[in-house]
């Protein structure tokens, strides 16, 4: 089993596929104002069995996007004020480049479950 997780991590190279990765979405609130919201999203997104954290650090947003980037999380989801008040996330996808945009919680939830279910792998 360890030499079969070995070969995985070396295959990936740290850059799992969204259904393997032991974090799926990163939530960064751009302040503690949007922080409910984010806190709202977050439980949604566990609700439905989704591996998700809440970044919460009083960091510029290009620090947290960066460290998202180096953790090598599949989805990240940004949360600012138009965002908390039109109930949207913006996405950025370091494996489904073509989904980034701003969406609705429900539609956002059911892309990340797609590629859960799915078991698809990163595209190139």
């Amino acid at each position: 089993m360890e030499r079969f997780c070995g070969v995985l991590i070396e295959h990936f190279a740290g850059n799992f596929p969204t259904w393997l990765a032991p974090e799926q979405v990163r939530l960064l609130p751009i302040n503690d104002a949007v922080l409910p919201f984010a806190q709202e999203v977050e439980a949604k997104l566990k609700a439905a069995k989704v591996r998700v954290t809440i970044d919460g650090a009083s960091e510029k947003l290009g620090a947290k996007i960066r460290r998202a980037e180096l953790d090598k999380v599949p989805f990240t989801g940004v949360i600012g004020g138009k965002e908390a008040e039109e109930g949207t996330v913006t996405i950025r996808s370091r494996v489904a480049k073509s989904k980034e945009g701003s969406y609705p919680v429900a539609e956002y939830l059911d892309l990340i479950l797609s590629q859960i279910a799915g078991k698809t792998l990163p595209e190139t």
